[in-house]
């Protein structure tokens, strides 16, 4: 047997090796069912119609993740660093969208949530590669990007959809702002702080308390994987921080984008974005 049949072989067999692996891995997910089955029956013993929901609800998740998975392992095989800004820049337009549907009366909504987004998190992630916080690597930025991505979307959605209703709410208040010659940014600055303040609320109370009620994901995932609870704390303070400074950044540069959409050119209110329910 010649060289180049001999690494064929061996390529053939880690490939096999690794999925015998991820099957017998999917064994405790599969047996999880089990809780999933009893929340079916209680549904329908209290008549609540949720059962086909619950199963389709399951059903998405382990489809969605099991090809997360593998698009992972194809990308961390890689280590090609395009494919971690493809993969980044997929994240924020997926959370754009999302968040732009929250707010969906906000016009360009879509838009202003991506670009939001897009600063914050990208941001806060390069300042965490210049020190040196994470490697420039898929299996360090990707989940990092998730984490900071999902939670600036819930913070961006939130922040856009309170401030319009808010303004819409005080729309008299606001127009004799701008009559008495107010500009935007003072007419509606108590609209848009009460807007940040409610949005980032979640986030910080969610420092407060982190360890305390819960224990994080981060945090359970590398103590369940074997690292030392002090690791764990490490990795999960700067988890916290980054989730703060990228909500943070990404709520208040959403509120800048909307003023465009939300005033004319002659610094009057655009009753027409205030008009829908």
């Amino acid at each position: 047997m010649n060289m180049v049949d001999f690494n064929s072989q061996f390529h053939l067999s880690m490939d096999w090796d690794w999925w015998f692996e991820f099957l017998k891995g999917m064994v405790k997910p599969l047996a999880a069912l089990a809780v999933v089955l009893i929340a079916v029956i209680l549904s329908f013993m209290q008549n609540l119609g949720l059962e086909k929901e619950m199963v389709y609800s399951i059903f998405r998740a382990f489809l969605q993740l099991s090809i997360i998975g593998f698009v992972l392992q194809f990308i961390f095989n890689q280590g090609n660093s395009g494919w971690i800004i493809l993969a980044y820049l997929f994240m924020v337009l997926v959370a754009g969208y999302t968040a732009g549907q929250r707010a969906k009366h906000v016009p360009r909504g879509k838009y202003v949530a991506g670009v939001s987004i897009l600063a914050g998190t990208a941001l806060t992630m390069f300042v965490l590669v210049v020190l040196n916080v994470f490697p420039f690597t898929p299996r360090y930025i990707i989940p990092v990007a998730g984490m900071m991505v999902g939670n600036a979307m819930t913070v961006t959605g939130v922040t856009m959809k309170r401030l319009r209703d808010d303004i819409k709410i005080q729309l008299n208040l606001v127009e004799t702002a701008l009559a008495l010659g107010a500009t935007p940014s003072q007419a509606t600055q108590e609209q848009v702080k009460r807007a940040l303040v409610i949005a980032l609320s979640p986030v910080l109370d969610n420092a407060k308390t982190v360890g305390l009620i819960s224990l994080p994901g981060a945090m359970t995932g590398l103590i369940m994987g074997g690292a030392s609870p002090l690791e764990a704390i490490q990795l999960q303070i700067v988890v916290m921080n980054m989730l703060v400074g990228a909500s943070t950044v990404s709520s208040i540069m959403s509120t800048y984008l909307c003023w465009p959409a939300f005033f004319t050119k002659a610094y009057q209110l655009e009753t027409k974005v205030f008009s829908s329910d």
